[in-house]
């Protein structure tokens, strides 16, 4: 029998940037490479590593992914024990590239070398690894085309910020819709405040010209004029979305969850309370790992849904349940469920839930679209502000609940769109709309459909290499 160190295509390494919306796309275009032959082996942080639930196992349909970690310097505490912004992403920068070229070295002399490394935008020194042992350097982004298309023209010099000017100012690049400055994303908007993020966002692009292949998790229908110019520059492939296959095209047998939490899901509490509520009645509202809001805008929310009158199930996460009004457990037993963390699949999925109230991060996006649930968008920041306008205006799945001028979202306007999503005369057309792309989204991810043909030319350049 072949040895199974040899029993693959092509042997590559995953470096995700350490956070929970960057490891799961990451580690499902895993999955669908295993699928294919080629072996991948995750490489997280230390830190993040031990914080995270994970239930990674053999898979049924290709080589098991393995976890082998890197240093980003801070291996006890992560990002959160670093003394600043800078401090970490300085200290990544130093060790990430060191212990990562030590990975390679030791799977070289355990007999399994690397072909490839696939790469998180956001570590763009992984790059300058990959040229050190003559490896294929793939990019892979986890926003979408049109994000990142407003990044490159702005470190570029193609965008002028800030975006003032004596007439009205637009954001556009190729291909894409007309932004208002409030809809670009807001390291763009408020660059100066958010410099440190800001200049580590823009080195995605300082040397995206020397990457062999640039992949962007969403399918080709989603943005196809982006994609179709962004071609002409790189080697783009889409090879979205990477949702787990039970949702989608159930060719990966047992793959129903992303394996990775870095909280520990209230499961059986949701389902068992979700079954006890009529078809599309529930409103599930959550604003992901990483949201901090303001005790003002917590009340805000809390009496928007239950203002509603309509039963709903809200994640909020142990460190911010202290910021929730006093007694409003208590006061909306009766109508809702608060946890602090959930299967968000599992949710979105069940008949009770009738619409879904967004942060707009890019994976729920994904997740509501190609599950087919209506979407009410309360964007934060970073590039939920432009996901939220392309929820609204181009894939019309849902409609946004905009700030005030204080830069809240107050009840009665939340409440009103809610309310014209779960009931009101737009939720037909919202239905149909859904339903659309869920179906576009089965057939990408599906034999023969565009993400799956990419994925097939992918693995087998892997395969020649």
């Amino acid at each position: 029998m072949e040895d199974a160190k040899q029993a693959h295509k092509a042997h590559v390494l995953v470096v995700p940037y350490p956070s929970q919306g960057h490891i799961n796309p990451m580690l499902q275009f895993s999955k669908r490479l295993a699928s294919k032959g080629i072996k991948p082996t995750l490489a997280p942080t230390i830190c993040f590593s031990k914080l995270m639930h994970t239930s990674i196992s053999p898979t049924h349909y290709g080589p098991k992914i393995q976890v082998r970690p890197i240093s980003d310097g801070y291996d006890n505490g992560g990002f959160l024990s670093a003394e600043s912004i800078s401090a970490y992403l300085d200290s990544f920068r130093t060790n990430g590239p060191k212990t990562l070229a030590q990975l390679i070295n030791k799977l070289s002399e355990e007999g399994d070398p690397v072909k490839a490394i696939i790469y998180d935008g956001q570590l763009p020194w992984a790059l300058d690894v990959a040229r050190q042992f003559g490896l294929v350097a793939v990019l892979f982004f986890t926003e979408t085309c049109s994000v990142n298309s407003i990044y490159y023209h702005v470190q570029r010099g193609l965008i002028k910020l800030p975006l003032m000017g004596p007439g009205p100012i637009k954001v556009s690049v190729p291909g894409s819709v007309e932004l208002q400055p409030w809809e670009a994303p807001s390291l763009v908007q408020n660059y100066d405040a958010l410099r440190v993020w800001f200049d580590e966002i823009l080195k995605q692009f300082s040397d995206i010209d020397r990457v062999d292949w640039v992949l962007f998790n969403i399918f080709y229908d989603m943005e196809k004029e982006v994609v179709d110019w962004m071609t002409k520059m790189w080697k783009v492939r889409t090879i979205g979305p990477t949702i787990p296959s039970y949702y989608l095209d159930k060719r990966l047998e047992d793959d129903k969850d992303y394996n990775f939490h870095r909280f520990k899901p209230n499961a059986p509490i949701c389902k068992n309370w979700l079954d006890t509520k009529p078809r599309h009645s529930v409103i599930y509202m959550s604003f992901g790992s990483l949201a901090k809001l303001s005790e003002q805008q917590f009340e805000e929310l809390a009496y928007a849904l239950k203002n509603t009158n309509q039963n709903f199930l809200w994640v909020v996460r142990e460190l911010e349940q202290p910021k929730l009004p006093k007694g409003f457990i208590d006061q909306t037993s009766g109508q809702g469920l608060i946890v602090s963390w959930a299967s968000q699949l599992e949710i979105l999925a069940h008949d009770a839930i009738g619409c879904f109230v967004t942060h707009c991060g890019f994976n729920s996006v994904l997740e509501a679209l190609c599950i087919g649930v209506p979407v009410v968008g309360v964007p934060h920041w970073g590039d939920q502000g432009t996901n939220a306008k392309f929820v609204e205006d181009v894939w019309r799945i849902g409609i946004r609940a905009n700030v005030d001028e204080k830069g809240i979202v107050r009840r009665d306007k939340l409440e009103k769109c809610i309310k014209e999503v779960m009931e009101g005369e737009k939720r037909k057309e919202l239905m149909m709309n859904v339903a659309k792309w869920k179906k576009l989204a089965k057939q990408a991810m599906d034999e023969g459909g565009s993400s799956d043909e990419n994925i097939n030319e992918f693995v087998g350049y892997l395969a020649g290499c």
